[in-house]
């Protein structure tokens, strides 16, 4: 056990080298002294801002420095041991931290510049009449058991029915400490194959359905948005909200010329609310659409580049003749579909944050 503590306690050493943890106590420093100066909270977004990057970081060096302290009295306590119960209950701590460390590096593949922060997830059906309707539902109950597995909130922004069954499409805030950087691993064309409950003749159908993510941005990004560039449309909302829900044109749809991006809000009490809400769900996906523009000029400077269409879906889940959920980025397989279905996500996550690393 002597020669595995020391070679993790090295790579703890390592690891803390690489996330730059004795800079991070000197921003740390800084941060502690503009919080301590006259008038901090006077400007109440700032101060709030600078507390909780200053807590981030606390709990970001806090975590490694204890976890190098535990590697270190492990491997003092190894050199008295004398009993073989004594060298077990040692075994045990070694394997816990073994544990920690291997949880606490999983965060390492975190590094997006958006990866802490919430997000917003919408899904559209595609073509395929009711099957996709019904299939973005399934997706939807999925994202959202998966959410629910963390501990994350959930809010419905916006939804429109299907007429017979499931959803044409919904639009959902998901706040939780680093909610866009799992989240992201979702974006993309879903295909269902299984035999349809809407056809009398049990035919298999296959069904598309489109899962958008983006990051719910901070206030002090600035994306530029030009009041010309706007068309904002109110009509009856038909979500929750109150008594006024249905007899106030209370809901609000954006549209952005220049891109054609459309964004509609109808669950908030009141047409303000619902403007704001929709004008920051549109500032995240200009954000995003500006990430993927200078992503594709990238990948095509190195041959890579593949349009975002139906066909390059990211994952089939296959239901009939035989039970299978694929990724087609990452090559990630399980056949058990029907515990994905149900938020079991973590392996698929893993995979494609392991495999944009590469």
């Amino acid at each position: 056990m002597k020669d595995e503590l020391q070679n993790l306690k090295q790579k703890i050493e390592d690891t803390k080298k690489l996330l730059k943890i004795e800079k991070l106590k000197l921003k740390m420093e800084k941060l502690g002294e503009q919080m301590n100066e006259e008038g901090f909270w006077e400007n109440q977004e700032s101060a709030t801002a600078i507390s909780k990057d200053y807590q981030d970081i606390k709990e970001e060096v806090e975590k490694w420095d204890l976890l190098s302290d535990r590697a270190g009295d492990l491997l003092e306590l190894l050199k008295m041991v004398k009993t073989g119960k004594e060298k077990k209950d040692l075994q045990k701590d070694f394997e816990k931290l073994q544990k920690d460390f291997d949880d606490y590096e999983f965060f390492l593949l975190f590094d997006g510049p958006y990866d802490k922060n919430n997000a917003i997830v919408a899904i559209h059906s595609g073509s395929g009449g009711t099957d996709s309707q019904d299939w973005a539902e399934m997706l939807l109950r999925m994202i959202l058991r998966f959410c629910e597995s963390r501990g994350w909130q959930t809010k419905i922004i916006d939804e429109s029915k299907g007429q017979e069954a499931g959803i044409k499409s919904v639009m959902l805030e998901v706040k939780g400490k680093y909610a866009y950087g799992y989240l992201k691993s979702e974006h993309g064309t879903h295909r269902l194959v299984r035999i349809s409950p809407f056809d009398a003749e049990k035919m298999r159908h296959t069904s598309f359905a489109l899962i958008e993510v983006v990051p719910e941005i901070d206030n002090e990004i600035d994306v530029e948005i030009k009041p010309e560039d706007l068309r904002i449309d109110t009509f009856n909302s038909s979500g929750a909200g109150g008594q006024s829900v249905n007899t106030a044109y209370s809901a609000v749809r954006i549209v952005h010329n220049p891109t054609g991006i459309t964004v509609s809000c109808q669950n908030e009490r009141s047409q303000t609310q619902n403007k704001e809400t929709a004008l920051k769900v549109l500032k995240s996906k200009l954000l995003k659409l500006e990430e993927e523009r200078l992503q594709k000029e990238k990948q095509e400077l190195r041959g890579e580049y593949k349009s975002a269409e139906w066909g390059n879906q990211i994952r089939s889940y296959v239901l009939h003749p035989y039970k299978m959920v694929k990724d087609h980025r990452t090559d990630y397989e399980t056949s058990e579909p029907d515990k994905v279905l149900d938020g079991d996500l973590d392996d698929f996550m893993i995979a494609y944050l392991k495999r944009i690393k590469e």
